[in-house]
């Protein structure tokens, strides 16, 4: 299948890039000049510096034209399915509880709202093999008359317990992550009996005008994760 022309004109000047054939700070070539050398429209170039400015590749000044961008050399996505890592997956859920609770300050802050207002807490273990490996606490905005599914909840992502609110598409994720010793009630869980750091991945969820619409925290055992970042 022949890609459109658009897409054959950002590959091109991606390889020129890559290459070293023009370096950070360079001028891409005009929109005009471009226009002449691929033998298309001015709209059907602007369309493939959009996508080249989009992905990082370049920036505009306006009256001046557009520069090849300097890499972002710290920057990586990483990959987190909080069920499924490189090393191990999840096989069996737990829910120990699903309760409304009032927030203490902390919570409040990270959610964003008083601490009048009512949150569903969630809480499960993760299992494989018949071993437990994380211990998962969820936070959601509480709404009057909101169903809770407790079969959906138990086997459910974060993402996907707020599958029925807002699209997929429109939740915006961010992760922090870091190690931690559990407390006595997480160490219970997990049947740990030493000082094991845990690592723990905090995800919060926000609708597409920024307003944080959960809280996550999962706890898991070194031994049964790993994550990975490519970078961009």
């Amino acid at each position: 299948m022949v890609s459109p022309v658009y897409l054959s004109i950002v590959e091109d000047i991606k390889t020129r890039i890559n290459s070293g054939g023009l370096k950070p700070g360079d001028a891409v070539p005009s929109e005009k000049a471009l226009c002449e050398e691929y033998g298309v429209s001015r709209m059907t170039v602007r369309k493939s510096l959009t996508i080249l400015a989009n992905e990082g590749y370049i920036y505009s000044i306006p009256g001046k034209g557009n520069f090849v961008q300097e890499p972002v050399l710290n920057k990586y996505t990483i990959f987190y399915d909080e069920m499924n890592n490189s090393i191990n997956s999840v096989d069996q859920t737990k829910l120990l509880e699903v309760n409304i609770i009032m927030p203490d300050e902390k919570l409040a802050n990270d959610l964003q709202i008083t601490k009048n207002k009512n949150v569903i807490m969630i809480r499960r273990l993760f299992y494989t093999d018949g071993v437990p490996v994380a211990y998962d606490v969820k936070y959601l905005l509480y709404q009057k008359g909101m169903p809770i599914v407790e079969k959906e909840i138990e086997h459910a992502t974060f993402p996907e317990m707020l599958s029925t609110k807002v699209s997929h598409f429109a939740l915006k994720k961010e992760l922090i992550i870091h190690a931690v010793i559990p407390d006595e009630q997480i160490k219970r869980h997990l049947n740990i009996y030493n000082e094991l750091a845990l690592l723990v991945v905090e995800q919060k969820l926000y609708s597409s005008d920024n307003k944080p619409m959960g809280l996550g925290i999962t706890y898991f055992r070194g031994d049964y994760i790993k994550l990975q970042g490519i970078s961009q």
